[in-house]
């Protein structure tokens, strides 16, 4: 098998789940270099999962060895970087959020698909068995037609999370706990439920912390379907629970709750499933297995030798973030 030679650009907060699923599959993907601005964190970052110490972004879309680049910046570089690497013909896999805006990431998905590469985004829960296992009954019909779905996110992070410069702040991550840490479970509930007609939402910062952007936001929606649904996402909430997805259709209700599932059938069977898996709900973002990422790396350099799409493409994460801009910009309002 021809392995899939990958840049790393950025080592920050999300690196570390990266780092380890492309250990994993080193008989499939080979890490050629790892660049960013930081020496300091760059050094320590290669020398420990073992990978190769790049010169600079620049060099690596020079090299036409390297087939693709994993680009886990803060949200507000993501265009500049995607347009490069686009430009040389690279492939990308990105991490969540597109950009900080729709106008900036419409520009870089579009950027993607005129050069003729792929661009595979970061929402590795869909890889998760338990989530996977419930998709399998929205999509295959044993649910019924869906009357409502909802989702409840209530996280923990304290205020020293935010004191970190740009983090929870609209110039650099675009939004709060709707675009940095509900996106992941938004493009789920979208996944499920297919689009959203009309949406009322409300959005606030809590006493709790001081920060830029929402650390509060609900929503009422409306999908194209007829189903209803809602959204109650937070991280004010000590000291943090796994998230709960529901989902109810003419046939039963299936209750996603961190990596437990359960399903009751309205003729009276019943269906429990557990993974390993959890989400960072609590004050240590990163406490969760890099399993999925696995997989979604796994996926996405099949893709490349294949010649299609990955499972996760820019066209879905601009649907989330469409709908992330319709909650936060129309406060109490409807669109």
């Amino acid at each position: 098998m021809h392995k899939t030679r990958i840049a790393i650009v950025g080592v920050g907060l999300a690196a570390t789940p990266h780092a380890l699923a492309l250990n994993d599959l080193r008989d499939q993907v080979e890490v050629v270099s790892v660049v960013g601005r930081s020496r300091e964190r760059l050094e320590p970052f290669a020398h420990q999962y073992g990978f190769p110490l790049g010169e600079s972004y620049e060099r690596v879309l020079k090299d036409p060895g390297v087939d693709a680049v994993l680009i886990l910046t803060p949200p507000h570089t993501h265009l500049d970087l995607v347009l490069r690497a686009a430009a040389a013909r690279k492939h990308v896999l990105l991490e969540k959020p597109l950009d900080i805006s729709t106008s900036r990431a419409e520009l870089l998905v579009q950027a993607c698909y005129d050069a003729g590469v792929r661009l595979g985004v970061v929402f590795q829960n869909r890889f998760r068995p338990a989530v996977q296992r419930l998709a399998a009954l929205v999509h295959g019909g044993a649910l019924g037609p869906l009357a409502y779905v909802g989702l409840d996110l209530r996280w923990w992070r304290p205020q020293s999370y935010y004191d970190e410069p740009g983090r929870g702040t609209y110039a650099r991550d675009g939004g709060g706990v709707l675009m940095t840490q509900a996106i992941h479970s938004l493009d789920l509930l979208m996944w499920l439920a297919g689009d959203v007609s009309s949406v009322t939402g409300i959005t606030a910062t809590t006493l709790l912390h001081s920060m830029d952007a929402e650390d509060f936001a609900s929503a009422a929606l409306r999908f194209e379907s007829g189903a209803s649904g809602y959204v109650l996402a937070t991280t004010a909430a000590f000291p943090g629970f796994p998230e709960r997805i529901e989902v109810a259709g003419k046939n039963g209700t299936a209750v996603l709750e961190g990596s437990a599932l359960r399903v009751v059938f309205q003729d009276g069977r019943t269906d429990e499933f557990r993974d390993p898996s959890s989400s960072g709900f609590s004050a240590k973002p990163m406490d969760f297995s890099h399993t999925a990422h696995r997989e979604l790396i796994k996926d996405f350099c099949a893709a490349i030798r294949e010649d299609r799409a990955p499972s996760i493409v820019g066209e879905d994460a601009l649907r989330v973030q469409r709908l992330i801009e319709r909650i936060t910009l129309r406060h109490g309002g409807t669109s």
